[in-house]
This record gives C-alpha cells, sequence and structure tokens, in this order.
C-alpha cells in the first residue's frame, strides 16, 4: 500500500490519481498505478469450480425435494 509522508497516512492503490499521486496533497507516492482490470480478471479454473459447485449444489437440492416429497 502506498505511503504518503505529508499526510502521514496509507493510501489504497484504488484511491490514487491515475498519476499515482495522493488525492489530498498531490505528492507523489506511486510510480505507476496499475490497470484496474487487471486484478478483475479471473482464472478459468476459478468459474471450473464455481460451475461444479453450483452443479452439485443443485443436485443435492433436487435429492432433497425429492425426499421430502416422498415422505409423505
Amino acid at each position: 500500500m502506498p505511503w504518503c509522508d505529508p499526510c502521514d497516512r496509507f493510501f489504497n492503490p484504488n484511491t490514487l490519481h491515475q498519476d499515482g499521486t495522493c488525492p489530498q496533497c498531490g505528492t507523489k507516492i506511486a510510480t505507476v498505478v496499475a490497470d484496474q482490470s487487471a486484478w478483475r480478471s479471473v482464472p478459468w479454473h476459478f468459474w471450473l469450480v464455481v460451475a461444479s459447485l453450483v452443479s452439485y449444489l443443485g443436485w443435492r437440492a433436487v435429492q432433497g425435494f425429492v425426499w421430502v416429497l416422498a415422505q409423505f
């Protein structure tokens, strides 16, 4: 996290200006502000795990519904 000496506080990189300056005093505290869309890209295997989890829980919900109907 970037530290601003004149303001005496840490800043979230998202709160810095695009040129890497402090939003309060204008001191340059970061050389480059990273592209914000780069951290938002999620690996394909994460979506594979999410799809598997949704499929599994959906199937378990169907089984639970069938079990409840069988109890009547």
